[in-house]
């Protein structure tokens, strides 16, 4: 071989170890990139299911509130939304005057 290719060989193979060492790079990021995707949405699909679960009874007890209000028999939904009012002593005592 003439010095020329030997030359040419020799830059080639410094410039085959740097590409393989960029690509070893390359796909190294490309798996902690996905890591952290899988991380990232792991994080908000869990924190809405846990919105979700301690809002829950706020929820239904606003649904509750809202239909024990509306129907046709006035007197039973009148009970039924006292019963949602909770502890609330002055407004149990004016519906029960109004359901009389």
């Amino acid at each position: 071989m003439d010095e020329e290719t030997k030359k040419l060989l020799a830059d080639n193979l410094v410039l085959n170890k740097d590409n393989n060492e960029m690509l070893h790079k390359l796909v190294l990021y490309q798996k902690w990139n996905q890591i952290y995707r899988i991380v990232y949405w792991t994080i908000i699909i869990l924190s809405t299911v846990g919105a979700f679960y301690f809002i829950q009874p706020y929820i239904t007890n606003l649904i509750g509130l809202y239909t024990g209000g509306v129907g046709s028999n006035i007197g039973s939904n009148l009970g039924d939304f006292t019963k949602n009012l909770g502890s609330n002593k002055d407004i149990q005592d004016m519906l029960k005057s109004l359901n009389n």
